[in-house]
């Protein structure tokens, strides 16, 4: 993510002091460096993955309800081109993965926050082992990527209840058809 617009060195370059970044981006892990970190992680590990674009009550909801299950939370979210590889209607996404990661990061049940650039998370569920893997309501444990590895190590595999029923698309398409 070094060089993204709204980075370090755009700050720079504008002439902000970036020697105090806000406390969490120290929750912001590049992926080749999860390795390194995932043995400082507490455990139980709790592991999720999503877009993440447009961040509603829905989605933090799911988090906090996800760092429940276990001591912390990891977060992977998709790349951009992941996520257009998605299907998703229009332009998505419409953050970056650079300000979609810091948004998500600065959540308190967000421990750390990784991203991928594959279809699917199974490489990074697979090299940190989370004891939970956890997908939003809306995903049958049978289709949940990584599931099958979970729990062969004994772990748990879980799709959490929506409990308020917000969708990012449905959001975007509200504010598409508003008048002005």
């Amino acid at each position: 993510m070094q060089g993204a617009p709204g980075g370090r060195a755009e700050a720079e370059a504008v002439g902000l002091d970036v020697a105090a970044a806000p406390g969490f981006e120290a929750k912001l892990c590049d992926p080749r460096e999860l390795a390194r970190r995932i043995g400082t992680i507490a455990r139980p590990l709790v592991f999720t993955n999503g877009v993440f674009d447009l961040l509603h009550r829905g989605h933090v909801t799911y988090l906090a309800r996800a760092r429940e299950q276990g001591a912390a939370l990891l977060v992977a979210l998709n790349s951009d081109a992941s996520a257009r590889r998605l299907g998703k209607p229009g332009e998505r996404p419409l953050n970056a993965l650079a300000d979609r990661a810091a948004v998500i990061a600065a959540l308190e049940s967000v421990s750390v926050v990784t991203w991928f650039d594959e279809d699917t998370p199974e490489t990074l569920i697979g090299s940190c082992k989370p004891e939970i893997l956890v997908k939003g309501g809306d995903w049958p444990l049978e289709r949940i990527v990584g599931a099958p590895g979970v729990l062969a190590r004994g772990g748990k595999v879980l799709s959490i209840a929506f409990e308020h029923e917000r969708s990012t698309t449905a959001l975007l398409e509200r504010i598409r058809r508003a008048p002005g």
